[in-house]
This record gives structure tokens, sequence and C-alpha cells, in this order.
């Protein structure tokens, strides 16, 4: 069983090394990639599985990658609802930090993440998915994710906690919230991450590089620290 693993192609840009706990996602996201990448039917993606012994197995390879930072996850969400029976994402971060290893979060729980606030110390990074302000659009797209709100909320407290904190603003799908975002987040989020929205004919109607333009220039007016996926960049040219 693959446990940890490196990433190809675009998901390279977020992390070198990621893990999967689960096999699936019960948020319902209209732009996911995973269900085409895992050869799946949204229809049984949405129907997520753990991941039998994935805990076992991770104890045995962790060792291997000592000192570095794992990102969780790249085709699931580490705290969608399947997680508060396995659990799997606190035991995960448990063998991970016994053999030195940081973690990367990624999710659009809210608070349904903060269980395991308890064991993020500095080197760990929690982050989340920020698409939109309107929670009806949100509802559209992602419609069993939390509310757009709340996943900031939980940043917020986060960052209070003194966790490191990140967010992803992929995909863009309404840039004028998504510039939003930024101005609404920056003084409690550390880090951003940025990317176009992909797979939807509907992109090709952006503007990207005056969207690129107008981030950038806000990321640095706040001092942020900002990665722009390639992809994004390219449309700047």
């Amino acid at each position: 069983m693959q446990t940890i693993y490196q990433p190809k192609g675009r998901a390279r840009e977020y992390s070198e090394l990621a893990l999967n706990l689960y096999r699936g996602c019960s948020h319902g996201c209209t732009y996911c990639y995973a269900p085409q990448m895992l050869h799946m039917s949204r229809e049984d993606f949405s129907n997520p599985q753990h991941r039998p012994n994935i805990i076992e197995e991770l104890k045995k390879s962790a060792p291997n990658y000592a000192d570095s930072e794992v990102f969780l996850c790249f085709t699931c969400d580490p705290y969608q609802d399947i997680n508060l029976e396995y659990r799997l994402t606190r035991e995960a971060i448990i063998v991970l930090h016994q053999n030195n290893i940081n973690v990367r979060l990624l999710t659009k729980a809210g608070y349904g993440s903060m269980g395991d606030f308890d064991l993020l110390h500095q080197g760990d990074k929690y982050g989340a998915t920020l698409t939109f302000i309107d929670d009806p659009m949100s509802r559209k797209y992602e419609p069993y994710a939390a509310y757009p709100g709340v996943r900031m909320n939980a940043l917020y407290l986060a960052h209070k906690q003194g966790i490191n904190t990140w967010a992803s603003l992929e995909p863009v799908i309404d840039p004028k919230q998504s510039l939003e975002l930024i101005r609404m987040t920056h003084e409690y989020v550390d880090e951003y991450k940025v990317g176009k929205w992909n797979y939807d004919a509907r992109a090709k109607e952006i503007d990207w590089k005056d969207f690129t333009k107008k981030a950038v220039a806000l990321l640095e007016k706040y001092g942020k620290r900002y990665y722009i996926k390639e992809s994004l960049r390219e449309k700047c040219h």
C-alpha cells in the first residue's frame, strides 16, 4: 500500500510529499479533479471509504521521510465527515510527528477540523480552501463543505492559537470574490497559494492577467508570503 508519495504535475507545486487517508470525498465539489485522476465515477467518489491499515503502513514508511513536510490531503479532505468515525487524520499526525515530519493540512471542513489543533506545533501549517464569500455560490459549487465564513473563522482561531495558517485560493471562479477574500483574511492568514480554474470552459472568460496583477499587488501590500501556480503565471505572459 502506498502511503507517503511524491505528487506529480500541478500538485507538486503545493508539496513534494503527500498522504491520502481516505479514498473519495463527501464535499461534492463540482470542480474537483480527483475523481477523474482516480478513475472513479463522481457517484463512487462521493461515497468515501477509509483506507484499511493505512496507519499501520504509515508507521513502517514514515521513518524514511524524517525532517520533511507531508501534505494532507490531495485527493480527499482530511476532515470530511468520515473522519469523525475513523479519526485517521489525528492518528496520522501523531505518527508523522513521531518521525520528525511536519504536516501541511488543507480542508474545507471549518470547525470540524479544529479537534486536532492541540497536536499542531510550530513547523505545521493549517490551511483552508477559500473560493467564495457568497454562501449561495459556495453551496452551488461546494454543496457539502463548510460555509466560507466558518472556514475563515477556523483560520482565525488557528492563528490565535499560534498555528501557522495558509489559504488555497484555488480554483479562482469569481476573481472579485477571491480578491476580497485576501482583504478579509490577511490579518490572520500567513501564506496564500493561488491557482486558476481548470477543466471548465467558463474559465476562458476570465481576464487572468488582470486578476493576477491585482492579487499580487494585494498580497505584496499586506506583506504576505504567496505562490502563484504555474498555470496561472503562464496566462500573464
